[in-house]
């Protein structure tokens, strides 16, 4: 059953078009494989412009304004920056001995405490730049974004957000998850209080314990976990084994479950100006349905082309026989390199077209706008500079996702 829009409210609504954004996908990658990747900043733009552009309200599309150009030159200067500061950081390692370009060996137990201990290091010495670039991303697609002619923007605060993501990271580890939503609320409130539409500003409303009935079967889950490594050393490994595969799905279940409800929360304790309201009513089964029919539907197919490939080569190989010439051989070893280029890349379009676009979709089209008439005494806001074009993000790979 479709989402109704209450009335009085503005519904969101999005056009769906499965073949468009599959044709797109499949040539945009087609294309990013056959410039090495450089393409693949132009490839997110012009799918991030099909999304916004087929998202409206009250009948005014979204529009997307950053171009492939401007995220090209952001990435070259983060990567500029990254392999500068990543070549300090491993001399200091280097200085104390360590370094994870040394292949731990296996005759020498210290070894791999060297290399580990390097590689968790390092990690640790990015990890403030991967926070810092998922603030960035999001602040740039903010800034790139128009509405009735009106831009969205956000303020600075980037590195804010890295430390306090850090310091929330580890209250939810040193308490086993119990209090994950108050990181998920607080990192939240921190960025939609910096946002903004045009000269109104976006609040974030409600309380962290309200995320916890979203929580609740991630919380189930392992306690299934534990119930099952209970079994596994007091009664059975078989019964422990299925308890626990059991309590493993559950958690992953519960995952999807806490991130759909804690966007639904989060989204209806929106306001905007102070006057302007926001409800959203995703619903978990929706979402799952489409990972699993989408999934085995991609899977399929995928399989089917991959065996045709097989096949082809397998044809290829049979007819050029053992005595095959260096000629032959290298045709053939062309063919299997462009027939994988194109099988990954039919796969990645095929999952862009059934499992992103419609679970985009159905979160997009479950939000409504509450007391829309105020939106018209919004006007537009002075341009904002200094906007990095997810720099980090995309030399981080932290930026692949729309």
């Amino acid at each position: 059953m479709d989402y109704q829009a209450p009335s009085g409210s503005l519904p969101v609504q999005y056009h769906k078009d499965g073949n468009a954004i599959f044709k797109l996908g499949f040539k945009t990658g087609l294309l990013t494989f056959a410039t090495l990747g450089i393409y693949r900043f132009w490839q997110k733009t012009r799918i991030r412009k099909f999304i916004w552009s087929s998202t409206s309200a009250g009948g005014d599309s979204f529009e997307y304004t950053g171009t492939g150009l401007e995220k090209f030159i952001g990435f070259l200067i983060a990567i500029v920056f990254l392999a500068v500061y990543l070549g300090i950081i491993q001399m200091v390692l280097f200085y104390f001995g360590l370094s994870i370009l040394e292949e731990p060996n296996p005759y020498d137990p210290m070894s791999a405490v060297r290399f580990f201990g390097a590689f968790y290091l390092s990690f640790f010495a990015v990890l403030p730049f991967l926070l810092y670039a998922l603030y960035r991303a999001r602040r740039y697609k903010m800034a790139r974004t128009r509405w009735r002619g009106i831009r969205f923007g956000m303020d600075k605060g980037a590195w804010g957000y890295a430390f306090r993501a850090i310091g929330y990271g580890l209250l939810s580890v040193v308490t086993l998850g119990i209090l994950s939503p108050l990181a998920t609320f607080k990192l939240e409130k921190y960025m939609t209080d910096r946002s903004h539409f045009g000269d109104a500003r976006f609040e974030q409303g409600g309380k962290w314990t309200g995320l916890y009935p979203a929580l609740k079967h991630v919380l189930i889950g392992i306690g299934i976990l534990l119930i099952g490594g209970i079994c596994m050393a007091l009664v059975s490994e078989i019964l422990g084994g299925l308890v626990a595969v059991v309590g493993y799905f559950w958690v992953f279940i519960g995952f999807i479950y806490y991130q759909v409800h804690s966007f639904a929360y989060l989204t209806r304790h929106k306001t905007l100006a102070g006057r302007i309201t926001f409800d959203s009513q995703p619903r978990t089964g929706e979402v799952i349905k489409t990972y699993i029919i989408g999934g085995l539907a991609v899977g399929i197919l995928a399989a089917i082309a991959f065996g045709i490939l097989g096949a082809v080569v397998a044809g290829m190989g049979a007819g050029f026989g053992p005595g095959a010439n260096t000629g032959s051989l290298v045709f053939m070893g062309l063919t299997v390199l462009v027939g994988y280029v194109l099988v990954l890349t039919l796969v990645q379009a095929l999952g862009l077209s059934m499992i992103t676009q419609p679970i985009l979709a159905h979160f997009i089209e479950t939000i409504t706008i509450g007391n829309p008439e105020a939106l018209n005494a919004i006007r537009q806001r002075e341009a904002e500079t200094g906007i990095d074009a997810e720099g980090f993000a995309d030399a981080l790979d932290i930026g692949g996702a729309i």
